[in-house]
């Protein structure tokens, strides 16, 4: 029998709707351009995209932008792309949480805003203008 009151760690679905929310608070004009990206929750990411990304840890990637830049798309010619996706990683998002303190809708609106950064080819300083805009 399960306890009363008793908290769990969030599941997927429940990351994708903070996700989500972080996402329906993007300003225009770059809310327009993300209609069509995928939003992923996985528990981790899979070796390849580790060793790809040069991390020995899975513990320390929390999401990953896969596509190609907004600036990048026009003239392509060739293979048909994958959808612009944005992939959050459950568990090393929770380890963060908890490690740092912060409100997880905080560091989720943070992830997810960093990865609409290379989505639009962002420096540092604009996702940063970009998140406190979001905040």
């Amino acid at each position: 029998m399960a306890e009363q009151n008793a908290t769990y760690a969030p599941d997927a679905a429940q990351l994708e709707a903070l996700a989500r929310a972080a996402l329906a608070r993007i300003p225009a004009p770059f809310a327009a351009y993300l209609t069509d990206v995928v939003l992923v929750i996985e528990e981790f990411a899979d070796e390849e995209t580790l060793r790809d990304m040069g991390f020995e840890d899975p513990f320390e990637l929390t999401g990953l932008y896969s596509g190609r830049p907004v600036g990048e798309k026009e003239g392509f010619l060739g293979e048909l792309p994958r959808p612009d996706t944005i992939h959050l990683y459950r568990r090393p998002l929770l380890d963060e949480w908890v490690d740092t303190g912060v409100s997880l809708e905080a560091l989720i609106t943070h992830v997810v805003v960093h990865e609409v950064g290379h989505h639009f080819g962002l420096s540092d300083d604009d996702m940063h203008a970009l998140e406190d805009s979001v905040g």
